[in-house]
């Protein structure tokens, strides 16, 4: 029988607060089988789970309970001392992001966690790293090799590597970890804004050069998985690349209809804010999740961040 990934958005963004301890271990009971999550680092080196380079005003309060009214600082120019003296748990009501997620389930104090902290969370659990580098704003991140390799020294620490896999728009983290950690998989994200620029966020060869075609752009990358945005994909695209080896996980899906249509296009997973709903369309067409690995043992004791 056929299985699929039910990859949680940022956790589980429909239901509970984005990229929060709460939200994955929340998350983890609605029938996941991955995660993707966002990795940023701080300025005094640690790999932590956010989305944006800068202190989102949407999500983002002091601890006395203002909320921002601008994007804050670069999460690279704050400790992590210094991050964590903000809150994350819960949307701001009057903010137009609210309107997106009217089921997630806030949970005040919740704070930037490490990506240690969150790949601690469960022993069978798989995660997809997004490395957060924008190669234009270099006084935003760092580049993204750099904070590949820092993801994958927690990974490594903590014993869990196989359990992990990489990917990112901006394709140079990617290529280096295919270069240097063959055993890691990584993934190759595309949406139309970054293809409008794919040659700097790619930084070598784009579609143009395999006659438009990204399928054979990501193969000639060495393959792996094409996560693409579902709005633009077609089922020709998922066809190619599937001739090409490449397995299809397009994202961010989470209207039941968009579902079905994907599945019946046969790709091999989703990412999606609901995985609640991606559960029931599956079991409406006679199809399972994707099973767990089962729990690795535990790497060497990981120093506290």
């Amino acid at each position: 029988m056929r299985s699929f990934e039910i990859q949680g958005h940022r956790g589980a963004r429909g239901l509970f607060p984005e990229n929060t301890l709460a939200g994955f271990r929340a998350a983890l009971k609605t029938g996941v089988t991955s995660f993707e999550l966002d990795v940023a680092i701080t300025a005094d080196g640690i790999p932590v789970i956010a989305h944006d380079p800068t202190l989102n005003p949407d999500i983002t309060r002091t601890r006395d309970g203002a909320w921002l009214t601008t994007p804050g600082p670069a999460i690279r120019t704050l400790t992590l001392a210094e991050l964590q003296t903000y809150e994350v748990g819960r949307i701001n009501p009057a903010s137009a992001y609210a309107t997106l997620y009217p089921d997630q389930q806030p949970e005040d104090g919740a704070t930037i966690p490490t990506l240690a902290e969150v790949l601690a969370i469960d022993a069978t659990i798989r995660f997809n790293i997004e490395i957060k580098s924008v190669p234009q704003r270099t006084d935003l991140t760092l580049p993204g090799p750099t904070m590949a390799d820092a993801a994958l020294a927690i990974a490594d620490a903590l014993g869990v590597t196989a359990r992990i896999w990489i990917e990112s728009f901006d394709w140079s983290a990617p290529r280096h970890i295919k270069r240097t950690r063959p055993d890691v998989p990584v993934a190759w994200l595309t949406s139309p804004e970054h293809l409008k620029d794919a040659r700097r966020w790619w930084n070598g060869p784009a579609p143009d050069d395999f006659n438009h075609s990204i399928p054979q752009a990501i193969a000639a990358e060495g393959g792996g998985t094409w996560a693409p945005h579902y709005k633009d994909l077609t089922q020709d695209q998922i066809a190619e690349a599937h001739q090409l080896g490449l397995k299809v996980l397009p994202w961010t899906v989470n209207d039941p209809e968009d579902m079905t249509r994907l599945i019946t296009w046969h790709t091999d997973g989703l990412i999606t804010d609901r995985p609640d709903l991606l559960v029931r369309a599956l079991a409406s067409m006679g199809l399972r999740p994707k099973p767990h690995q089962e729990a690795l043992p535990p790497g060497p004791p990981l120093r506290a961040q």
